[in-house]
């Protein structure tokens, strides 16, 4: 599996804390690097882990890491009632409408996202096994990222990553 950069780990972190969302979708757990990183600092927080590869699972033990796990794709979904959808390191694994889609489902349902992506030609395919891997889209960059994906209200630019915080309505629609 590859891991994704951690420049943006502690800006991410910041931002969560201040959001204190009691629930949090992260879409394509991988590792389980945000549970890893916000389970100590919100215990309280309710975490729910998407992830399309069921070896990830076993493998980093995401049953354990998470409040809940789900196997599939997160382009499967009707819905994504919460208070923060985690988009880590997963945009760039699925074509720019794909992305779109995803996102909008997320604004129609979720208070907050965050994205965390790679904004410099960054190709990469498959992995130990998992197509899902493959970026579909290398070329993503700062100004393609605040362009494609409305609500963006924060964002910390890293050398490899950018990080974008967006806020949308109530979450009630």
């Amino acid at each position: 599996m590859g891991t994704s950069n951690p420049e943006n780990r502690p800006w991410i972190l910041e931002k969560v804390k201040l959001i204190n969302p009691d629930t949090i979708i992260d879409v394509g757990a991988g590792e389980g690097t945000y549970a890893r990183l916000l389970k100590p600092e919100l215990p309280d927080s309710h975490i729910t882990g998407i992830e399309v590869f069921k070896d990830n699972i076993d493998r980093f033990n995401l049953f354990y890491l998470y409040d809940d796990i789900l196997h599939m794709d997160v382009r499967d979904l009707d819905e994504m009632y919460c208070d923060l959808v985690i988009f880590g390191d997963v945009l760039e694994h699925m074509t720019k409408e794909d992305a779109l889609k995803v996102w909008d489902l997320a604004a129609k349902h979720a208070d907050y996202a965050i994205i965390n992506i790679p904004i410099i030609h960054f190709p990469q395919g498959e992995l130990y096994g998992n197509c899902h891997e493959t970026h579909v889209v290398d070329d993503w960059d700062h100004e393609k990222v605040l362009e494609a994906f409305p609500g963006i209200i924060e964002f910390n630019v890293g050398e490899v990553t950018g990080a974008y915080l967006a806020k949308f309505g109530d979450g009630n629609d």
